[in-house]
């Protein structure tokens, strides 16, 4: 999980202020030593903790801070604005030219930092804007990086150009733009290659590509969980070969995170998309005040709204409509459970919501709940029959015994899961029918909106 580790220690070092009444100088000074020892634990730059650490402390010991009626939160507020100024205070967005206009996007990066993948999800982010995307294999040197391409190319709806591995990369970049002209698209993403470490043969080759065609915007994909080395790989492919903006990759899997507190501050350059997962839509907006948020232990509603907004677009109206329906009168069948799941699978899983949330950077690993344990309990449902599933009161035992050998699980699991949902329809009909959730929500309003009443789930995110 992005910045776990750095977001644990942040969280005690202000819980400790928040339990003093006043701060003194030297209370702010021990927290700000804290702080930097995080950072520093983090892999952010030395140069950068430094600087922070001093913008920090300046704002910090005032006379409106020390003597404020709630000091701790003052300094809080403090570490929250020069956290987002850090990583660029204002959301970038990947710029394309108005109109039909064409954008030429080149995607740069090490080897095994993800840049062929990436390349395929912001296709697939532009193809949702309207926009005809053309992904170009210019990697000659990895076989297997042009069949990559062809293969998310297809999955993102993309159209797909490659000359194989015997051309040079300077000619695909040509051949590429004709090929878009006479198809009409509009937005080519000319896929580069890599190196497993920063070499002239490599850069002299993307400065002959951006000599060779016009290139609207170069993006730079570094692996955030190289830490420090990928702050190293920013500035020397800035300075080498000037770059428009950043993505990072694999964020989800990094506990520190220092490469995005440094990225933006050494290159100058916006950090533009952060990749959340391996699913080709798992790639987001970067938002340096979200990021902060979360950092801090404050959640992401925001990013949650987002998500939630999206899923309800890829939903089908009419099924919206006819569980919206369900909900009104505190019907809950096994069906809106499946389209529960499906939503919240959209949304990043349980898990990633969860994350997104004030206040749970303080609930353990263990208090959350385990996905496997919802894909068990969905294995359930898709064991049952239409009927059954629309009808949970006709499930006999002997329909039980047949559930339970279908999804692989002993009938109790099956007759725990069972009372749990029925436990979860008798709330519903108390409450007079969950309403429709704001933000197109639908039916996982319904589930959230349950506080706990997640079939499956029992008390404190433990699963039976």
């Amino acid at each position: 999980m992005a910045f776990e580790s750095l977001t644990d220690k942040l969280t005690n070092v202000f819980k400790g202020l928040r339990s003093k009444g006043k701060l003194t100088e030297e209370d702010v000074r021990v927290a700000l030593k804290e702080v930097k020892m995080a950072l520093l634990e983090a892999d952010v730059s030395f140069k950068i903790v430094k600087q922070f650490i001093n913008s920090v402390s300046e704002r910090a010991v005032g006379e409106e801070v020390l003597t404020g009626l709630n000091p701790a939160q003052m300094v809080i507020k403090i570490v929250n604005e020069e956290l987002t100024k850090l990583m660029g205070e204002e959301v970038t967005e990947l710029t394309l030219n108005p109109g039909g206009k064409m954008t030429v996007i080149m995607m740069c990066g090490l080897q095994g930092s993800g840049k062929t993948t990436t390349a395929a999800k912001i296709a697939g982010k532009v193809k949702s804007k309207g926009k005809s995307p053309l992904l170009v294999a210019g990697d000659v040197y990895r076989p297997a990086a042009v069949d990559q391409l062809k293969v998310n190319a297809e999955k993102v709806g993309s159209e797909f150009f490659s000359m194989g591995t015997e051309v040079s990369p300077v000619t695909i970049a040509k051949e590429a733009i004709q090929y878009a002209e006479s198809h009409h698209n509009n937005v080519v993403i000319l896929d580069t290659a890599g190196r497993l470490q920063i070499d002239e043969t490599l850069m002299q080759e993307l400065i002959d590509i951006k000599n060779a065609i016009t290139i609207d915007e170069t993006l730079l994909v570094v692996d955030a969980m190289t830490g420090q080395e990928a702050v190293n790989v920013a500035e020397t492919f800035n300075e080498k070969i000037g770059i428009d903006g950043i993505v990072l990759s694999k964020l989800d899997g990094d506990s520190r995170g220092g490469a995005a507190l440094s990225a933006r501050a050494v290159t100058g350059k916006p950090i533009i998309f952060a990749g959340m997962g391996e699913k080709l839509g798992d790639l987001e907006p970067f938002y340096p005040d979200r990021m902060a948020s979360r950092i801090l232990g404050m959640g992401d509603v925001l990013t949650l709204i987002d998500k939630a907004v999206e899923a309800k677009q890829e939903a089908d109206e009419e099924k919206e409509r006819q569980m919206a329906a369900k909900l009104k009168k505190g019907s809950f069948d096994f069906n809106m459970y499946l389209e529960s799941m499906k939503q919240m699978r959209s949304m990043g899983g349980l898990g990633g919501i969860l994350n997104m949330l004030p206040g749970v950077g303080k609930i353990s690993d263990d208090q959350l709940p385990d996905e496997k344990e919802l894909a068990r309990m969905e294995a359930i449902v898709l064991s049952m029959t239409p009927r059954e599933r629309e009808n949970p009161k006709i499930l006999t035992p002997q329909r039980k015994f047949r559930i339970a050998k279908g999804s692989g699980n002993d009938i109790s699991v099956v007759n725990r899961f069972i009372k749990q949902f029925e436990q979860a329809q008798k709330m519903m009909k108390q409450m007079g029918g969950m309403k429709r959730g704001r933000h197109g929500m639908g039916a996982l309003g319904g589930l959230m909106g349950m506080g706990g009443g997640i079939p499956g789930m029992g008390r404190r995110g433990k699963f039976f």
